[in-house]
């Protein structure tokens, strides 16, 4: 009898050291495993935040299991990227660990409708027009190309103006996220009605930014969305590499004015400060106007003025800038004097340097340090117009 129990009591301690083997097998720490996500009473941590360079406007917190949390500083507004197949319960334990009025943004989402313009192009450079099915511009309006196709293709359609959708096909389309421009505050009815729908509503803000390649850096937050965080990098670079060439080279000193004539025989020129200024500096030069609508208490980026001011402190730019992006483009410098007879006594239309913007100006976010480097080249006097995409010499 005791020669059977000898061999079982060998395999017991044998079964047992193994068991203690595998338990200290993970570098002799504990043995509970560092992602839990099997558990349903687990609560994803906080792994980092993303790096951003220009950007202050909005942060990106990455949390264990795919989890990512978005806070959009003006408002606040905080959102939560829930990756595919992602554990209710977890889900609802990471919520209450953060705390707060949280936006739930689940993956994937591929059904957009897009009202927010200016970040069509950053979509387009990500490669990711096709998470976008419904836009707020019909066809003829868009100048970003991959936008063009899609429709044309049919795989994004027209719903409705961002103050007036088309409610019935976005719900028909199963959109998972309405991208808004500041806009949509207009019309906060609007963007209760989606709300009240299950849609839920991410508010555009990059105009707040700065710095003009901040604006270009919100490019990393719709790529958290999409888990393209590479690519919006890869993007993201190129535009900096531009910048820094513009940076490298002399400051030119030349003074610019940068404005349009709208209908009622106005100038309208930005306000002193403005991303557009502040990428005539970068780029070299000086805006004309040094506090221009500093005091203004309302939010445009603009301010009227009527020709006469205008030209009182105007007419000295060594370059006229003309914004074509409101009313059309101009084909020459005489349309340029055919909208006011002032015009014809600027320094700059005398001395030849008058240039024009493309009327795809505002729906380029992601070439803004391209803009740039066109800017430093045309007040350099390092080209004649030949080779630049966003500005045209008028002759």
């Amino acid at each position: 009898m005791k020669s059977l129990k000898r061999p079982l009591i060998c395999i017991i301690l044998a079964a047992v050291m193994l068991l203690s083997f595998c338990a200290c097998g993970n570098g002799g720490g504990s043995a509970v495993p560092e992602n839990n996500s099997g558990s349903s009473d687990h609560t994803p941590a906080f792994v980092k935040s993303m790096e951003l360079k220009y950007a202050t406007g909005f942060s990106v917190d990455y949390y264990e299991d795919g989890y990512k949390l978005i806070t959009v500083k003006e408002g606040p507004d905080v959102y939560l990227v829930i990756p595919e197949g992602a554990d209710s319960k977890v889900t609802d334990r990471l919520v209450k660990s953060i705390g707060g009025k949280i936006i739930k943004l689940r993956q994937p989402l591929d059904q957009i409708y897009l009202a927010a313009t200016a970040t069509m192009c950053l979509f387009d450079a990500m490669e990711a027009i096709d998470n976008v099915k419904m836009s707020s511009l019909k066809v003829s309006d868009w100048y970003v190309d991959g936008a063009v196709e899609a429709m044309n293709a049919g795989k994004m359609v027209y719903a409705g103006k961002y103050s007036a959708p088309d409610f019935e096909l976005i719900l028909s389309k199963g959109c998972d996220l309405a991208l808004e421009s500041m806009m949509i505050y207009h019309t906060p009815e609007i963007k209760e009605k989606l709300e009240s729908l299950g849609i839920p509503v991410f508010v555009e803000k990059s105009t707040y930014e700065s710095h003009p390649l901040g604006r270009t850096e919100w490019i990393k937050l719709y790529a958290a969305m999409l888990n393209l965080e590479d690519k919006a990098e890869e993007v993201f670079a190129e535009q900096v590499g531009y910048l820094e060439e513009a940076e490298k080279k002399e400051h030119t000193g030349k003074t610019v004015a940068f404005f349009y004539i709208n209908s009622s025989g106005n100038a309208v020129a930005r306000k002193s400060g403005d991303y557009v200024c502040t990428m005539i500096e970068l780029a070299g030069g000086k805006y004309i106007f040094s506090d221009l609508g500093k005091d203004s208490e309302n939010n445009l980026s603009t301010v009227n003025l009527d020709m006469e001011t205008f030209y009182a402190t105007a007419k000295d730019a060594d370059y006229i800038f003309y914004n074509s992006t409101i009313m059309g483009e101009v084909s020459s410098v005489d349309s340029i004097k055919s909208l006011s007879p002032l015009l014809k006594n600027f320094k700059a239309v005398q001395e030849d340097n008058v240039w024009c913007t493309g009327e795809n100006l505002y729906q380029e976010t992601t070439d803004l340090g391209q803009m740039i480097l066109e800017f430093n080249r045309i007040l350099s006097g390092e080209t004649d117009g030949t080779g630049l995409i966003y500005m045209k010499k008028l002759k």
